[in-house]
Parts: C-alpha cells; sequence; structure tokens
C-alpha cells in the first residue's frame, strides 16, 4: 500500500500529460489541421496538376493528348481527365480527408452538383488573364485565369446560399478545405518560350502572386478557414524546359542536373508567395482562419537529386511517357498520347509521366512530403 501511494504523483502527472495531449491535439485539429475528422469536402483551383476533368470538357482542350491511352493507365486503366498515368495531388489529398471526390466545375450545373466540392482547375490555365500576357508579349493557349475560375467560384458560393440558410451555408464554407494548388507555372513556361531572358519571367512574379491574393482573399469573403496553398514546382527539372532549354556552362545545377536559373525563379516565386501569405494573416486577426503554404518545391528536387532514395529509379529527369529519346525523352512530335509515343514499363520509377506533369508515385511521394511540412 506504502508503495502504491508513492506512485500516486507520478501517475497524476501522467494522467495530466494525457489530458494535456488531448487538449493540444483537439487544439490543433481547430486550427488548420488536415485530420479527416473535421472536413466534409474540397475546393480546388488551379491548372493541369489540379484538373480532374474540366480541360475534358472545355471546348479549347477536349480531344487533347491527356484524352487518349496510355493517360490514367495505372490507376483507372483508362484516361480520365487527369494529366498523368493516375492519380493527382488532389485525389491523394481528398483520400487523406476522406471526403469525396469533387465534381469538375464544367461538369455540374445545380447547387446539389457542387454540394460535396468543386474543382475549377482547367488544364493549360493562366495566373494571370490571357489579355495581361499579350501586353508583355507572351502568347497563352488557353484562355482561362485565375480569375475564371475564381468567378466560378463565386457562382457556386450563390448557388449553394440560395439553396441553404445562412447558418448552413457558413458551415458549408468552414467544414470545407480550399485547396490553391500550383498556379503560374503555365505563365512561367510560356514567358521563358517567348523571350530568351530570364527577365520576363522574373517581372511576372509580384503580379501572378497579386492574382493569387486576390483569389485567396475571394475565398476568405466567402468563408474559408482552412486554405492550403501550393507553392511553384522546381521549373528547371521539368524535362520538357530541359529539352527546349539545353544551357550552357554553369547553367546546370550539379546535384540534380536541372536549369539552375529556371529554379531561381520558382524560388523567387515561393518566397513572394509565403510572403504575401504572411500578409494575409496579419490583415485577418482573430479569425479562425489557418492559411497553410503546401512546400511541393523541396520534395521534388530531394528526389531528383538522390531518386533512389525515394523509390524512382535512374533517370529522374527523363520522361516516362513520349518519343523524345536522349536524357529527357520529351519532343512535342511526340508527345505523350500521340501515336509517335510509348510508355516507359513502370511509370511507378519516374518522376515525370510525359516531360511535364508528374506521375501518379510522384503525386503520393509528393503529397505526403507537402502534408508534413504544412507551415
Amino acid at each position: 500500500m506504502e508503495k502504491f501511494s508513492r506512485l500516486l504523483p507520478a501517475v497524476a502527472l501522467l494522467l495530466q500529460v494525457l489530458v494535456l495531449l488531448v487538449v493540444a491535439a483537439e487544439a490543433a485539429a481547430a486550427d488548420g489541421s488536415l485530420g479527416p475528422a473535421r472536413y466534409t469536402r474540397v475546393f480546388a483551383f488551379g491548372n493541369s496538376l489540379t484538373d480532374t476533368g474540366n480541360a475534358a470538357i472545355f471546348p479549347v482542350t477536349a480531344g487533347g493528348p491527356f484524352t487518349q491511352p496510355p493517360y490514367g493507365e495505372t490507376y483507372f486503366g483508362h484516361p480520365n481527365g487527369r494529366s498523368s498515368d493516375g492519380r493527382l495531388i488532389i485525389d491523394f489529398l481528398v483520400k487523406k480527408l476522406k471526403v469525396p471526390e469533387p465534381t469538375p466545375y464544367l461538369a455540374g450545373r445545380t447547387a446539389a452538383d457542387f454540394l460535396n466540392g468543386t474543382n475549377f482547375a482547367v488544364g493549360g490555365a493562366t495566373a494571370l488573364d490571357k489579355a495581361f500576357l499579350a501586353s508583355k508579349g507572351i502568347t497563352s493557349f488557353v484562355p482561362i485565369s485565375l480569375s475564371n475560375e475564381t468567378t466560378w467560384f463565386q457562382n457556386v458560393v450563390q448557388l449553394l446560399m440560395n439553396s441553404s440558410s445562412d447558418i448552413e451555408h457558413r458551415k458549408i464554407m468552414a467544414r470545407s478545405v480550399f485547396y490553391a494548388g500550383e498556379i503560374g507555372v503555365n505563365d512561367y513556361f510560356f514567358a521563358l518560350s517567348s523571350n530568351s531572358s530570364i527577365n520576363l519571367a522574373v517581372s511576372l512574379v509580384p503580379h501572378i502572386i497579386g492574382v493569387i491574393r486576390s483569389a485567396l482573399t475571394a475565398m476568405i469573403t466567402a468563408g474559408a478557414r482552412t486554405v492550403v496553398v501550393t507553392g511553384m514546382l522546381p521549373i528547371g527539372c521539368e524535362p520538357q524546359q530541359l529539352a527546349l532549354f539545353p544551357g550552357g556552362p554553369g547553367d546546370s545545377d550539379p546535384a540534380t542536373g536541372c536549369i539552375k536559373r529556371f529554379n531561381d525563379v520558382a524560388q523567387l516565386h515561393n518566397l513572394a508567395l509565403k510572403r504575401m501569405l504572411g500578409e494575409l494573416r496579419l490583415a485577418h486577426p482573430g479569425r479562425s482562419l489557418s492559411l497553410l503554404y503546401a512546400d511541393i518545391y523541396s520534395p521534388v528536387v530531394r528526389a531528383v537529386a538522390s531518386p533512389a532514395a525515394y523509390g524512382f529509379g535512374s533517370r529522374p529527369l527523363a520522361a516516362c511517357c513520349g518519343g523524345g529519346g536522349g536524357p529527357y525523352n520529351f519532343n512535342f512530335t511526340a508527345f505523350c498520347g500521340t501515336p509517335a509515343s510509348t510508355a516507359c514499363a513502370d511509370p511507378s520509377k519516374s518522376i515525370s509521366w510525359d516531360g511535364i506533369h508528374f506521375t501518379e508515385a510522384a503525386n503520393r511521394f509528393i503529397t505526403r512530403a507537402m502534408l508534413k511540412g504544412l507551415l
């Protein structure tokens, strides 16, 4: 009995620690944790890295190579509107949250279609609108920008408001994850293709960050409480860019083989994005708002530098599907999905699927790293 009495303080301390851990876990869940119990749907924005079906419907892009085999072969067994051999980051995020797949915006019509979440991302979309890019001498090929996606979102918000009470609408927004997938890479691609100088791409950074800020503000105004904002991928590690811009002495990063000056643009973008998110947090004090930065740059660079350490093969900068041959296997005339292209035997060993988009294996790896490092 005396021995047990001596143990009582330790037992009490242990119970206090357990209680504190439970309280801390509950507080984390109420402050931006992406635990599955809290959320019921996802609203997503972005380009082909996030699009799950809009580009297959939009007239300008419908019937593109991504609608042909071998796209979708790994998971779905057939092309399904995704620019990959399988699932995208958004698919793995939805699985993690245990919520329904969001309806592609162009596939819905009524409030009921969008109640379980909506995906506004379109393959080929830019952050900046077509007219602005044209004023800079940049040609874009898909007339959809982040501003268009924001307008679509506001249309959906109005539909949902018209079909529910104010209290129910606020619950919908509060229990949704808003995923602002990577947007801006097409702007930088087009700028780099139209001008051999890196300066044009660099000059777009503040404008792209500005339009992202406007989109995030629209989400917050509509009642968003949890927003995940994806940073820029390492542009200089894309097989497309490596094939189009062989580079000169000193242009290649010795650790990765990527184009250093292109990756510098991506890092500049990410620094500006994180700074902007900090400003938005300060602009909304006292509100239950989580603005989370999702890093996809670092995991891709790590995988390219040490592919075997992450389960990838010995050619991390080569497209799995294509017909270009050489170190990058990329050529627009033999793009994946065209008759002149072929796919590698095991996409799970590749990081790039078609020279522009990631494989399902890479998307799974990036999602895991991204969720661990949310800031």
